[in-house]
């Protein structure tokens, strides 16, 4: 998945990524390398004990210039960014976190992420237990994450595909305002 959000980031010609969880710090570092010298990453997380790692792989790589770490929920960042004017400036989002708050970050990166520009999720398919049909009832975060997916096919605000990497991969492209979403 990191080489495929570098890949994205370098087609695109990304210049400012946003990601939120961190973790260690594999695809912020990734993402970083393919960013332009000028390239700069917002990166959000709350463990500080994981991102010392990802702290490390950014100096190890070279890359700690481009980078902004934000210890805090994730949620407070995104509305901070909107409150200081940052709507439409990012080229390309990663949602890598805790999955109940996954539609509120969507919604957010939605006003931060430009016209064209593409939002990534992981972790969508949940070991593709959000497709299987149970006799029993499906966890409160099965659903919502089902309930999710299925908002995403009908939301004309974006193109979304699901790749089977990993354990789920969402692209969304945010569309333009002018454009028509196709049949």
């Amino acid at each position: 998945q990191a080489a495929v959000l570098a890949w994205l980031a370098r087609l695109t010609g990304a210049e400012n990524y946003l990601e939120i969880g961190v973790f260690t710090g594999y695809s912020s570092t990734a993402v970083a390398l393919a960013l332009p010298e000028h390239g700069r990453l917002t990166a959000c997380d709350i463990n500080a004990a994981y991102t010392e790692y990802a702290r490390e792989a950014w100096q190890e790589a070279g890359v700690a210039h481009k980078i902004s770490l934000h210890l805090q929920p994730a949620i407070f960042t995104l509305d901070e960014l909107l409150a200081a004017g940052r709507a439409d400036s990012y080229d390309l989002a990663f949602i890598d976190a805790d999955k109940a708050p996954t539609p509120h970050y969507y919604e957010r990166c939605l006003r931060l992420v430009r016209p064209g520009g593409i939002i990534a999720i992981d972790n969508l398919l949940l070991g593709g237990r959000v497709y299987q049909e149970n006799a029993e009832p499906a966890p409160e975060s099965i659903e919502r994450i089902r309930a999710f997916n299925q908002s995403l096919q009908t939301d004309s605000r974006v193109a979304a595909l699901t790749l089977p990497l990993g354990d789920g991969l969402t692209l969304l492209r945010k569309r333009h305002p002018e454009e028509t979403p196709c049949a």
